[in-house]
């Protein structure tokens, strides 16, 4: 870390003078001052949308040399209290300011890094200031700086986060893998390093660092490493694990173990074929074909996997995507929440934590366009005519199950109603349809000889209320999902 906050206070002080996220000292260490400028360059910071500012001490204010300080953080005390634990005390919204003693070749200078405010201006003894040109007067004086910073402060975003700091180019280029970059974005690959680093650094991939060098962020990573396990722990754990099981549950034998090192976008295809290279055949016997296929629509398991990368909450750590194969079904699992109902999520549009991961993996034709993905998955479960997709959350993760064949005469009460709830929501977003007896006996394979069966399966939906008829006075006018 020396040798890149070397390279960073020399870049610093080869700016043309202080500026608004900047600030010069020698020895001055008045806490109050410093309380302040915590407060007034935080804010600025995000005014500036830049995500962090800087005091530096042992750097003379009229030449910006380096000098030297006596000025020691951890050492200083106010009163009986530690300095820093005093100063992280009196600023609120808490920040965290890092110290760091440098022993830069021209002498000893203290760095001071200050994150630009997140949530709410922060304030220094319950008055927030502001940084303008050198001064520091009070935020509230100045209502257009306050309106733009209020503007300006928005939720924490993961994938603009640094994965890893301060990279050599050449280990940028080895540990992404930027040809798959160009490759899915249907891009050419430029003939010069120049060139590349555009790109990746366009698409936020990566970041200029100092002393020329780069800061991958979380998004270049988590979608590009050519392994993860280079980067810090918490971010090879995002891995994408898949086992399989000989078994209907996790006490059978494990038959395949597969932890994912590459990035989500390199390693996408490999995983989606891999998987169904351990699908056994299944005959579909439908009206529309007959003849083997995967047992899951290959559709239905690229959708629900990118769904899991790109809705998953990135900041639980220690978690990542899981995909599970059992002797009768596959299973999907991803932390986080989701933001939407599982009853409504194939009708509403989709809700991500990670918009940036989600735009760029719909760019490169790795998911559906927004809006179209999870219909699709209902779609061809229903022309495979297997049971329903099940789709279920906690507080901390979401499940997405895909179920091998089964007659209808096989499912349970719930799979029926909801597999009635999804084919009403289907029709209903196919131009307004309603679900019908006869489409029902289709989706579920039944004779039309036997369509009792379908209406006692309709009126169990009605009870539970999960569709309604779409006209009261004309029951054979059909049904709609409860909601429309």
């Amino acid at each position: 870390m020396n040798e890149r906050d070397i390279a960073l206070i020399d870049e610093l002080c080869h700016q043309q003078s202080e500026h608004s996220l900047l600030e010069f000292k020698h020895n001055n260490d008045d806490p109050k001052m410093i309380g302040k400028l915590c407060s007034a360059l935080s804010n600025a910071a995000r005014v500036a949308n830049q995500d962090l500012a800087y005091v530096l001490w042992g750097v003379d204010d009229a030449t910006q040399s380096v000098i030297g300080t006596s000025f020691d953080p951890s050492t200083k005390k106010m009163g009986n209290q530690v300095f820093e634990f005093w100063l992280a005390k009196k600023l609120q919204p808490s920040i965290t300011c890092s110290f760091r003693v440098v022993d830069h070749p021209n002498g000893r200078v203290v760095l001071l890094e200050i994150p630009a405010a997140t949530t709410a201006p922060v304030s220094y003894d319950d008055n927030a200031y502001i940084r303008i040109g050198s001064a520091t007067p009070k935020l509230n004086d100045f209502p257009d700086y306050f309106q733009k910073l209020i503007t300006n402060l928005r939720p924490y975003t993961w994938e603009k986060g640094i994965a890893k700091s301060f990279v050599e180019a050449d280990d940028v280029l080895t540990l992404l893998d930027y040809p798959s970059y160009f490759r899915l974005t249907k891009q050419n690959l430029p003939d010069n390093r120049i060139g590349i680093f555009e790109r990746l650094t366009a698409d936020l991939l990566i970041i200029k660092d100092v002393g020329g060098r780069w800061n991958i962020t979380n998004l270049g990573a988590i979608l590009f490493a050519n392994d993860l396990n280079q980067f810090d722990s918490s971010m090879a754990r995002k891995g994408i694990r898949f086992v399989a099981y000989e078994g209907t549950n996790k006490a059978s034998t494990v038959k395949h173990r597969k932890d994912g090192v590459k990035g989500y976008a390199a390693g996408f295809e490999g995983l989606v074929i891999f998987i169904n290279n351990l699908l056994p055949q299944n005959e579909h016997i439908g009206a529309v074909f007959r003849e083997e296929t995967l047992m899951y629509p290959e559709i239905a398991i690229r959708e629900i996997i990118a769904n899991a990368l790109i809705h998953q909450d990135m900041t639980i750590s220690g978690a990542g995507p899981q995909v599970e194969l059992f002797a009768d079904r596959l299973e999907i699992t991803n932390p986080g929440k989701p933001l939407v109902n599982t009853d409504r999520m194939i009708d509403l549009p989709p809700r991500s934590r990670n918009e940036a991961l989600a735009a760029l993996m719909r760019r490169m034709n790795l998911c559906e366009e927004q809006g179209s993905g999870l219909d699709k998955v209902i779609i061809s479960v229903e022309l495979y005519q297997l049971p329903p997709p099940k789709f279920s959350a906690d507080e901390n993760s979401m499940q997405v199950a895909l179920y091998a064949p089964r007659e209808f005469s096989k499912m349970t009460v719930d799979e029926r109603i909801r597999a009635c709830y999804q084919h009403a929501v289907i029709m209903y977003l196919d131009s307004g349809q309603k679900m019908k007896n006869t489409s029902l006996c289709q989706r579920f394979g039944i004779d039309l000889k036997n369509a009792a069966q379908a209406t006692k399966v309709i009126n169990a939906a009605l009870d539970s209320q999960h569709i309604k008829l779409a006209d009261a006075d004309k029951p054979r006018a059909g049904y709609l999902p409860i909601w429309a």
